[in-house]
């Protein structure tokens, strides 16, 4: 059957209808009179969530809750949304420049669907799989959109892999050509190493707040009217965040050097780091059951009280 032509509807269709009424809700969140919150993020400060909401929407996916699927779904695409504002607000592109050139991207890798596809040059046929789709898809990346193919054995690790995946893999791929630790102790060292290297990041952001609350200080702005400083918000120094991203990268080597301790030891750090997200799960929730049941708030100031059922709940073997 052939594909019908590809339409251009001048009037909305009640999808675009829909996304036009958040782009406008987003416009307002971003002006002057706006959200502090809204108005504080870049591009850097909404990373954290834009990961947190893909996780959430992927276990909405995986729950097999339609509902719960539609306002994750929701979520990160009113984080996509805030990206692309924020970068047509800086000038660097816009959002129809970025939505024509996904649409361009998809009906030039799809010459089997739309005729007037630039990919019809790379077509070898129609393809009746979905693998040989994607073979499709790769003759058309190299030979119509001439990109660069693989460089280094790296490159066989799909850059959309988990981070803490991706790492494990990139280390088996060096691994596999004999670039790797020879001890279990080097590599143990290597993260003894990374954490130091941590402590001193942690030193540097810490005496940048002090200089910051020191000038507000000296300039007599009261507390109530200091704005954030979060690093990667609007208020932030350069310095701050200079400093938050060398902790980052800090922290992300310690993570890199664990991943490597726990392939040295035979762990799959996957697999651990799910058990353990488990562990807690089933712990914390008998804490907060407990404390319930007895009456007492959950709080820092009853701290003492959560211990007491968390070490109940690992002599319970939860």
């Amino acid at each position: 059957m052939t594909p019908p032509p590809l339409q251009h509807d001048t009037a909305l269709s009640p999808a675009a209808a829909a996304f036009d009424r958040l782009f406008e809700v987003v416009r307002i969140l971003r002006a002057p009179g706006g959200c502090p919150w809204d108005r504080e993020q870049t591009p850097l400060s909404l990373r954290k969530t834009l990961v947190e909401e893909t996780f959430e929407t992927v276990d909405a996916i995986t729950e097999n809750d339609a509902a719960h699927a539609k306002e994750e779904i929701g979520d990160v695409l009113l984080n996509a949304t805030m990206l692309f504002f924020m970068y047509e607000e800086h000038g660097d592109f816009s959002t129809a420049d970025a939505i024509n050139e996904l649409t361009d991207k998809l009906i030039r890798r799809h010459p089997h669907v739309f005729q007037e596809s630039p990919g019809n040059v790379a077509a070898a046929g129609t393809p009746t799989t979905g693998k040989a789709v994607l073979q499709q898809w790769e003759a058309i990346k190299e030979t119509v959109e001439h990109r660069v193919g693989k460089e280094t054995i790296l490159d066989e690790v799909p850059r959309g892999f988990p981070p803490l995946l991706r790492a494990y893999k990139l280390q088996k791929k060096a691994a596999n050509r004999g670039f790797d630790w020879q001890e279990l102790s080097a590599v143990r060292e290597k993260v003894r190493e990374e954490l130091a290297e941590v402590d001193e990041a942690l030193c540097a952001v810490a005496q940048h707040r002090a200089h910051n609350d020191a000038a507000d200080e000296r300039q007599h702005i009261p507390q109530t009217a200091v704005q954030s400083t979060d690093p990667f918000t609007v208020t932030a120094p350069p310095v701050l965040n200079a400093a938050q991203l060398h902790l980052e990268e800090e922290i992300g080597d310690v993570l890199f050097a664990l991943v490597n301790y726990a392939r040295h030891a035979g762990v799959d750090p996957e697999i651990a780091l799910h058990r353990a997200n488990e562990k807690f799960y089933r712990r914390f929730s008998y804490v907060e059951q407990q404390l319930n049941a007895h009456g007492i708030p959950l709080d820092s100031a009853h701290l003492n009280d959560a211990d007491a059922f968390w070490d109940k709940a690992k002599a319970l073997g939860l």
